[in-house]
């Protein structure tokens, strides 16, 4: 089966974030989710779930569990029993509830910047404050510093490290090595590593996603794994994401914060669109990575071409390209003013993901490959 990918599916108007929250003659590359119709099977599934017209509170079906522990058996070797789960409406309220089970107001919580933006404020959120253990770049590669991990770790206030694997925006496939140094330190010193894992299915050809509790029991007792099918089959509107919590404890603890936070309910759509992925949207995924894959060469071809001075290492995984502009020597903010401006392109500035971002612009390339063309010509054109 064939799948087009090259389809300019129109979707101003339809209520997208991504476009409708934009000007009209600007082209979003900016908030993460893709240009792309989803799998074939998961439209059918909907269709179907819409054809039976009734729509009431929805009951997770054992066939959810098994598609969600299928695919990460079969995929990463992550097993786990279907009691270790739980389901919410995102990953976002996900972060949120574990941590509000895992902190009181006044602890501490170690991010690893320039990180997802939401990571900030779900900390913020349960009155905790940020400890960050900011990545180190070193030739267009970025690093965990694990001499300052174990110096944060060691703080006595420090309950948790909000681990993004892999990571977002910088495209980073953390490797068993990496992960198991961080468990060390973790361990060492009390601190639950929560492991937002919603980019694994969005590893590029020639890498390989190590799930964290995967590496072994120990590991897994200490941690927190989230999942979604939303960004590698773009269901993000669905709003559902499970959370595998071996420890039953801190499951029972998560369980109730879900219910504290009233995000312990997800929709009859998302249910059904999550099982179609992980059942039957293998083909179409296959093909979605392969052109992913496509898209970054041309980006990486297109920028030394005609934009030499923004610096770009093509991601290990995830669709977005973390650009490195420190050459035109402005802040992140000035420039992606000029690019919406004079490009009429709207991209994210680097802050955006904490103080490491300074410099750098986040693009997402998940769009027809004409698309991205017209984005990197109006890139150009604002900075050339």
């Amino acid at each position: 089966m064939t799948f087009d990918f090259d389809e300019l599916v129109e979707r101003r108007g339809s209520g997208a974030a991504k476009w409708d929250d934009t000007p009209a003659d600007v082209l979003p590359m900016w908030v993460a989710d893709m240009d792309f119709r989803t799998a074939p099977a998961v439209v059918e599934a909907l269709h179907a779930r819409v054809a039976h017209g009734v729509f009431g509170y929805a009951h997770l079906p054992a066939a959810y569990y098994d598609a969600v522990a299928g695919w990460q058996a079969r995929r990463h070797g992550h097993q786990f029993a279907r009691e270790d789960m739980l389901v919410t409406s995102g990953v976002v309220p996900a972060v949120t509830a574990i941590l509000r089970a895992l902190t009181r107001p006044g602890d501490r919580v170690i991010l690893q910047p320039p990180v997802y933006n939401c990571f900030f404020s779900s900390i913020r959120n349960m009155g905790c404050g940020v400890e960050e253990n900011a990545l180190i770049l070193r030739d267009g590669r970025y690093e965990m510093d694990f001499a300052d991990l174990e110096r944060r770790a060691a703080h006595p206030d420090c309950r948790a490290l909000l681990l993004c694997n892999p990571h977002n925006p910088v495209g980073r496939v953390w490797s068993a090595e990496e992960l198991r140094r961080l468990h060390e330190i973790c361990a060492r010193h009390g601190v639950t590593v929560v492991s937002d894992e919603i980019h694994a299915d969005l590893t590029m050809p020639g890498h390989r996603h190590q799930c964290y509790a995967a590496l072994g029991p120990e590991v897994a007792a200490n941690s927190v794994t989230c999942l979604a099918a939303s960004k590698a089959f773009n269901l993000a509107g669905l709003q559902i994401a499970s959370i595998v919590a071996p420890d039953p404890d801190l499951r029972g603890r998560i369980d109730k914060a879900l219910n504290v936070h009233e995000v312990c309910d997800v929709n009859p759509f998302g249910i059904a669109a999550t099982i179609a992925a992980y059942t039957d949207g293998a083909a179409w995924h296959a093909a979605l990575v392969d052109y992913l894959a496509e898209n970054s060469r041309f980006l990486a071809e297109y920028l030394a071409t005609h934009l030499p001075k923004l610096h770009f290492t093509p991601p290990q995984a995830t669709y977005l390209a973390w650009l490195d502009a420190h050459a035109y020597g402005q802040s992140a903010e000035a420039l992606a003013a000029q690019v919406q401006e004079k490009g009429l392109l709207r991209l994210t500035a680097g802050t955006a993901y904490g103080a490491a971002g300074e410099g750098f612009l986040r693009l997402n390339m998940a769009c027809p490959r004409a698309r991205l063309e017209d984005g990197l010509t109006r890139l150009a054109k604002a900075l050339g």
